[in-house]
């Protein structure tokens, strides 16, 4: 599957692992939550990249204590009405600092790619070939205002409205004439 990081479509250097399957040497690996919990000391003992994949209704406070063993954090899409991984992100990026990678799984749409990005999604990984036909074709932003409030410093809508409505007070368009 292609993995897109700042729009551009880049090779993947990790190795997702299912919960039975030999570690590869050297390899970076992305476990399951499950096995993260099993085996989190072998894991850390091999000395490879880890990342930990967790599912939409496995919260980061799981994998708080252990976010300075791990490179990346995969949060799963698994239907397009599921959003808490975008809660997720930004609890990751914003509450606990964490810097890795937090990597974008599963139901990845083109609609939904800003906003995961504002979340704090560093990549996307894209199964949907009509979400990589729009990437191809729309190579710059669609929306350059936003109604959500992320940790990413870009205005909002209503923040924008009220420093427009200040700017207004102070040169005084805002008497009667």
């Amino acid at each position: 599957m292609p993995l897109i990081k700042d729009g551009r479509q880049i090779a993947d250097t990790w190795t997702k692992l299912d919960d039975e399957v030999e570690v590869p040497a050297g390899a970076s690996i992305i476990v399951s939550l499950d096995r993260w919990q099993n085996e989190k000391e072998t894991l850390i003992g091999l000395g490879l990249e880890l990342g930990v994949l967790l599912e939409s209704n496995q919260s980061p406070e799981l994998i708080e204590d252990d976010l300075d063993k791990l490179s990346l954090v995969a949060l799963n899409f698994p239907a397009f009405g599921d959003g808490r991984a975008y809660s997720y992100a930004r609890v990751l990026k914003e509450r606990y600092g964490f810097e890795g990678e937090v990597r974008a799984v599963g139901d990845v749409l083109y609609d939904q790619i800003q906003l995961m990005q504002r979340c704090g999604f560093d990549t996307l990984e894209i199964e949907s070939e009509a979400t990589l036909r729009s990437l191809n074709r729309n190579k710059s932003a669609d929306v350059n205002v936003f109604y959500q409030p992320t940790g990413d410093g870009e205005a909002t809508a209503s923040s924008l409205r009220k420093r427009l409505i200040e700017s207004h007070k102070e040169l005084g368009y805002d008497k009667a004439s």
